[in-house]
């Protein structure tokens, strides 16, 4: 006899799944915080109010027998007077903004449930469902009663639950399907090269029993399939229900896009959804996102059901299908990527979306932690996207702007955007540059914003402000929900523009708790990258705990097939960066000359770029040079990129800025990358962020200045040398250049795999690299 699979489902997600029709725009859509927290208080107050005998909080089990499993649906009742001929039931619900004094379809739909499910249980001949409004603004208590027979409840509540249990046989019936499918499922290439199997190994342990794995191996390798194989065999044996593939860059999603489309060819059968940004995807113009304007958003819930069942006969869901599906069906691509990711087995997304408050995927997280596997790829990245995700400002320009569009529509949020705006000048002013206090007044008059942009916001009228209004309430969403989290780990920094005016941002210097905390909202993570070392500091500061299993797998491509030189007689830091142009300009010029091919340079700043650039290329003659510029385009990057895939009679040179587009995660095997020169030690621009970062780590007796700047600066040089040798027949050669490599703070962080020669001045650096590619080429003819 088969083990009946139980299914749990809440009352509130089965009537919204199945009853809801009309837009996405609800009432629920302009709440706080505080008017969360208000109403709860009004709810309570209600509860408090009924008479002696009134249950309050009643809880209800009631279980549904499908085909091969169990659904159990539950929840709770806020409350229950027996004694009454008929026993009545309670919904509460509270209202913030305009209200057309009708009850909501989907309230009947959550208290008829209740009903049913009690009746049945009581054995009631019949029960009086009552649905009691608290308005917020004007705490007004509006009561509706409607009495329902026991045989219409249960015809009813039979409708409904058959409805979701179509829907979670047919992914029950999915999920046997790809599970058989996986059982056999074989590395879906001929053998694994050097270090995947160690990989793989290491990650499925992990993934099995649960817990954390921070990973380094070697770039090149293929990490993405390393770990997304043991990912798909631990879900088919039922390990866990979901796996977050998370990704910070495009290349990294197409990465695990690829991957996917291997385990398929091999026999696997497997419903991947990427999901992409909202402001990428949406049809409509590029503003801030008005569900109450949006055609697509209009009548989204009476079409939704179609498309996705469309959608799911898919089994990749990348943009291009989703985007297809959503315009056939005229709805919204973002929410139906959404809706669809609740019946896909692999998630590709932004790191944001499982650690980001603002952006979080409240769906899966927001009831505490789920069964799910998160594969975070290029983690080292996850520590400044967590500062920027943990982060928040506002400036009064900004708020300014917003209220002089308000004052004579809506003076009463006007007058709290002034109050806002004198609140900010004020702090800033008495604060200085930093703070460790936050701004309690400025905070306090936010707050009153927000309940002022509620109440018109929640009337869904057009207006030329809208938009602007809109933008700046999800901003303020944001800074006081940071501000709620305000720890040691923040700081309130302090900033003035001729622009802007005053800016106050809440900046996360310590991410790691806040990461840990995302983090354990799955049951198991695998965290790796290409240069996670120090793998210590990596692990202090992505939110890893004693007892996290830690993996760095040794390169295991022939350490003679790369050449790496470091050119130490020459000052790259600020100060000396004018006088080491002509010099460097040389050093880059005797290291491209040494064999014609394609090459990266990588400098810590484009204004360096530029100075040196005109020099390198007066030196090089035919060279073609391509140079990296800032706001690049996806076409022009896409381009940048295309020109290493063509041949060319003479060297090809790409000038670009470390830690940027082209510093990481792009891959030029073979001939399409030979060499790499790396100016400077990578470290961060020095600014007041960083040194509070450093102070911060200081203060913990720990290293500051690596945290802040030697540590993230050596990772982005491990980087970009890290594009020149890509599978186990490269060849190819890496110039750094910078007097502090001979330093041992900084000469010991480079990888321990690489041969590193010291070289001075251009003739030595042509002949070293020059007798490297004879010797190369040597070893190619035998």
């Amino acid at each position: 006899m088969s083990v009946q699979r139980l299914i749990t489902v809440p009352v509130r997600e089965l009537v919204e799944f199945v009853c809801r029709t009309g837009d996405l725009a609800g009432r629920g859509d302009f709440i706080s915080s505080t008017r969360a927290l208000e109403g709860t208080r009004g709810h309570q107050r209600i509860q408090k109010a009924r008479p002696e005998g009134y249950e309050k909080e009643v809880s209800l089990v009631h279980v549904v027998e499908g085909d091969g499993f169990r659904l159990e649906i539950k929840g709770r009742i806020d409350g229950v007077m027996r004694g009454t001929e008929p026993v009545w039931l309670e919904e509460i619900k509270t209202i913030a903004g305009a209200w057309d004094g009708t009850p909501d379809l989907l309230h009947w739909a959550q208290g008829k449930i209740y009903a049913a499910i009690f009746a049945g249980r009581e054995q009631l001949p019949r029960v009086e469902v009552r649905l009691t409004y608290l308005e917020l603004d004007s705490d007004h208590v509006t009561t509706f009663r409607e009495t329902f027979s026991a045989a219409d409840l249960r015809e009813f509540f039979d409708r409904i639950s058959g409805e979701y249990a179509r829907w979670i046989g047919e992914w029950l019936r999915w999920c046997d399907a790809r599970d058989e499918s996986g059982r056999g499922l074989k590395f879906p290439f001929a053998q694994y090269r050097p270090g995947q199997r160690q990989l793989a190994v290491a990650a499925y342990k992990t993934l099995a029993r649960g817990g954390r794995l921070f990973a380094e191996a070697p770039t090149g390798i293929g990490k993405t399939i390393s770990v997304l194989f043991p990912a798909v065999k631990a879900l088919g044996e039922g390990k866990f229900e979901k796996i977050f593939y998370l990704t910070a860059k495009t290349s990294g999603r197409a990465a695990a896009e690829k991957a996917i489309a291997d385990l398929r060819l091999a026999g696997l059968h497997l419903r991947a959804l990427t999901l992409t940004a909202k402001d990428k995807i949406c049809f409509g113009e590029k503003k801030p996102c008005d569900a109450t304007q949006c055609p697509f958003a209009r009548g989204y819930y009476d079409r939704v059901k179609a498309a996705v069942r469309e959608a799911l006969e898919h089994e990749s869901l990348t943009r291009e299908a989703i985007e297809a599906v959503a315009r056939r069906h005229e709805v919204c691509p973002f929410e139906l990527s959404l809706d669809c990711a609740l019946w896909a087995d692999v998630i590709v997304c932004d790191f944001n979306h499982v650690f980001d408050p603002s952006a979080k995927l409240r769906r899966f997280f927001e009831e505490g932690p789920g069964e799910y596997a998160f594969l975070v790829d290029e983690a080292h990245n996850l520590v400044d996207r967590g500062r920027e995700m943990f982060s928040a400002g506002l400036h009064s320009g900004q708020l300014a702007s917003v209220r002089k569009s308000l004052e004579h529509e809506v003076p009463s949020c006007a007058g709290t955007l002034k109050k806002a705006e004198t609140a900010l000048w004020k702090f800033a002013e008495a604060a200085g540059e930093s703070s460790r206090e936050l701004p309690v007044k400025f905070i306090s008059s936010l707050e009153n914003f927000l309940v002022e942009a509620e109440r018109w916001l929640a009337r869904n009228q057009p207006a030329p402000f809208r938009d602007a209004l809109l933008e700046l309430y999800f901003e303020t969403h944001r800074f006081l929900r940071t501000a709620e989290g305000f720890d040691e780990n923040y700081v309130v920094i302090c900033e003035s523009s001729q622009s802007d005016g005053s800016r106050v941002r809440l900046f996360c210097l310590d991410p790691s708790r806040l990461l840990a905390q995302g983090l354990e909202q799955g049951r198991a993570a695998v965290l790796f990258s290409g240069t996670l070392s120090p793998l210590d500091y990596f692990c202090r500061v992505l939110g890893g705990a004693p007892g996290d299993a830690v993996l760095q797998v040794p390169t295991p491509f022939p350490h003679e097939n790369l050449c790496v030189l470091v050119e130490d007689d020459i000052r790259t830091d600020f100060k000396s960066r004018e006088a080491s142009v002509e010099a460097v300009a040389d050093s880059v010029a005797a290291f491209v000359g040494a064999r014609a091919g394609n090459y990266l340079v990588f400098f810590p700043s484009y204004r360096y770029l530029d100075a040196v650039l005109p020099r390198v290329q007066a030196r090089l003659g035919d060279a073609q040079i391509l140079f990296q510029r800032g706001n690049m385009s996806d076409a022009e990057r896409t381009e940048f990129l295309a020109a290493f895939h063509t041949e060319h009679t003479q060297s090809l040179v790409g000038f670009a800025v470390m830690g940027g587009v082209f510093g990481e995660g792009i891959d030029l095997v073979g001939e399409r990358l030979i060499g790499a020169v790396v100016v400077g030690v990578g470290l961060p621009q020095l600014c007041l962020e960083r040194d509070l970062i450093r102070q911060l780590f200081d203060s913990r007796s720990e290293d500051g200045f690596a945290f802040a700047y030697r540590f993230p600066g050596i990772n982005r040089v491990a980087q970009a040398a890290g594009r020149v040798i890509r599978s186990e027949t490269d060849r190819g050669a890496v110039l750094l250049i910078d007097a502090r490599f001979r330093e041992p703070n900084y000469a010991a962080l480079l990888p321990a795999h690489w041969q590193v020669k010291r070289v001075r001045g251009a003739e030595e650096i042509r002949r070293t690299a020059g007798d490297f590619w004879k010797c190369a080429a040597a070893q190619r003819a035998a």
